[in-house]
């Protein structure tokens, strides 16, 4: 079984890619932590910035298109700001641990990547590994929380041949 379950909406994702390189990506996120892919799962849609700006409305009241969102199946956040997550033990292969859900837009993602200069590839492949983090209860709000998820995304970056996105 794979660690990511894609669900496309938008063909433009297809034609990019987006599953293998999602996978990719989650399983470095994860490898990253020092966790097996085995044992998680995650679920991934590719949509367009219409279906990401309804679910940013709905989920963040927020009603405008944003490059990528996450709903972790349970709240891993840290108590103390700047601790590291506690990290969820892998379920069996026939049943892993559910890790959570993400949408990706692919207009915002597109913008963004011609706007910063970078290849869409190492764009996404930031974004799924930025939203892995997330599902896992990394966060960025305070500072601290902040410089410990962007120095595990460079590094993880750096396993995938994806320069700093920072």
């Amino acid at each position: 079984m794979d660690l990511v379950e894609t669900l496309i909406e938008d063909p433009r994702w297809d034609a990019f890619g987006l599953a293998p390189l999602a996978e990719r990506a989650s399983v470095a996120a994860l490898a990253g932590l020092g966790l097996p892919a085995a044992g998680y799962h995650v679920s991934l849609m590719g949509c367009d910035d219409a279906r990401i700006a309804g679910l940013n409305a709905d989920f963040r009241g927020k009603p405008q298109p944003t490059n990528v969102l996450s709903w972790p199946s349970e709240d891993r956040a840290p108590e103390i700001i700047g601790d590291a997550p506690a990290l969820p033990d892998p379920g069996p292969p026939d049943d892993p641990l559910a890790l959570g859900d993400i949408a990706i837009a692919w207009e915002t993602c597109a913008g963004e990547a011609e706007a910063q200069g970078k290849s869409m590839a190492d764009h996404v492949t930031h974004l799924i590994v930025h939203a892995v983090l997330h599902l896992l209860g990394h966060d960025h709000i305070e500072p601290e929380d902040a410089d410990l998820m962007e120095a595990r995304e460079v590094q993880i970056l750096a396993t995938l041949g994806v320069s700093d996105p920072y």
